[in-house]
């Protein structure tokens, strides 16, 4: 007889968490003005609104917070830092920064400028809020399979070389560079091949431009690669991990996810011009460049955060619970995006409410539901998300509207995951009495989801 999968860790140390009644969750869903984001943490039982900062660090990471050293000019806990970002992606230089959005926000502020367009797989919010912020544009070039959820296709995160050619070749000199996202949050935690790596870079030499990996999830994505493509079974996740960054000339990353730690990012580059251009804005913006807006101690910790989250054990214990809960949804009959991705389990809102309009924000009307059944808190990627077009300022509606489900690492059980499973269940079984969904009532120019209220239709 098989043994029974167990996660790779023991538990140290438990956090008490509130359970609420129905009509406390009534009340303070109300006040937040519809928005998941305004509630406060101890109104949440279980907490799936993002991955981002929200994992439990191991024993490792722990002991080197004790070891920080918080000199403001040349600490050694830049220079374990770098080291670490060296021996695992190859970058030769690179700038701290204390999150991934100001990782962009440095970047992009060398490298965009008005009227670029910037090609890429399903950009997020960020990355598209920063570009056109910069009055630039975004291209998505992703695969038609990345759209719909009932196709199970292995790499939905690729980009389709066809549509990345021709966006080069009609507007080749307001293309400063190609971005591509691993895993690719906004296509539902969906990874990008190896072969489709070196494709772009195969394109992006013929066109001369350099290609940025938006890095938050690459631990992820290399799992996937190693499980799913032809010829990596044997090869080790870092191994994986070098080959993939060998496509990319730049990186950004958001630490709070595949590092395991709860804030810090940076940048990575091969080139000492850009470095250099890029350090300007990182002083201007972060702070000194051997510490980027981020304290010694949290350096360490990114530092074996990266060693961590590069461990086969840890990766296929984190992505199997996951999957766990895919498959609980799917076993109830509940659309969700396939194969179950990475980091969070994406609900198909449009298939879940077929009978609100997209105009009432199916993913945000779902995930109100999903709050005041459970107390559970995810996260809508939907209409919301892809805010009002710049020039028209009509709203976007983009061809997926989903719920996002976002799964700490090594805090919750697998039992917490039947709880969110038989929620999403009873609300399915009641879905043809959901009939009316949210309006805005306030929003900002960009990034509205974030402080957006919201009031019944």
């Amino acid at each position: 007889m098989n043994l029974p999968f167990a996660e790779s860790y023991k538990i140290k140390m438990v956090e008490t968490i509130h359970k609420s009644t129905r009509k406390e969750r009534e009340q303070w869903i109300k006040e937040a003005h519809y928005n998941l984001f305004s509630l406060k943490s101890d109104q949440v039982f279980i907490d799936l609104l993002t991955d981002s900062g929200t994992g439990a660090m191991s024993d490792k990471q722990w002991s080197e917070l004790m070891l920080g050293d918080e000199s403001y000019a040349g600490a050694s806990s830049y220079f374990k830092m770098k080291n670490a970002i060296q021996d695992i992606l190859g970058f030769e230089y690179f700038l701290p920064t204390h999150q991934g959005r100001a990782a962009e926000n440095v970047l992009f502020s060398v490298l965009v400028k008005e009227g670029n367009l910037i090609p890429g797989n399903s950009h997020f919010d960020t990355t598209k809020s920063h570009i056109e912020f910069r009055k630039a544009f975004a291209v998505d070039c992703t695969i038609d399979e990345a759209f719909d959820t009932t196709i199970s296709h292995p790499f939905k995160g690729n980009v389709d070389p066809v549509k990345l050619e021709k966006v080069l070749k009609e507007n080749h000199d307001k293309i400063p560079f190609i971005i591509i996202t691993v895993t690719c949050n906004s296509s539902g935690g969906q990874p990008v091949s190896i072969e489709n790596l070196k494709m772009i870079r195969k394109l992006a030499d013929k066109y001369g431009k350099i290609v940025v990996f938006d890095s938050a999830r690459f631990a992820e994505n290399a799992y996937f690669i190693k499980l799913r493509e032809k010829g990596y079974q044997d090869k080790s996740i870092r191994e994986i991990v070098r080959e993939m960054f060998s496509c990319a000339d730049v990186m950004t990353m958001s630490a709070k996810k595949d590092a395991i730690v709860n804030m810090g990012g940076f940048i990575g580059m091969r080139s000492k011009e850009l470095f250099e251009q890029a350090s300007m804005f990182n002083i201007l913006f972060e702070g000194y460049v051997t510490y980027g807006g981020m304290s010694g101690r949290d350096m360490n910790a990114l530092a074996q955060g990266l060693y961590d989250g590069t461990e086969f054990d840890y990766l296929d214990t984190r992505v199997k619970q996951v999957e766990y809960l895919g498959n609980r949804l799917m076993e109830f009959g509940i659309p969700v995006q396939q194969p179950i991705g990475g980091h969070a389990v994406f609900v198909d809102a449009k298939r879940f409410l077929p009978n609100l309009p997209k105009e009432e924000f199916q993913a945000q009307t779902l995930a109100i539901e999903l709050y005041l059944e459970a107390g559970i808190r995810g996260v809508e990627i939907g209409a919301l998300l892809a805010d009002r077009d710049p020039i028209t300022r009509e709203n976007r509606y983009p061809a997926l509207e989903l719920l996002r489900l976002a799964i700490p690492r090594r805090v919750y059980t697998n039992n917490h995951m039947d709880v969110v499973a038989i929620a999403l269940k009873n609300i399915y079984d009641r879905r043809e009495s959901i009939t009316r969904g949210l309006k805005i009532v306030k929003e900002a120019a960009i990034l509205r989801h974030f402080t957006v209220s919201l009031d019944l239709a």
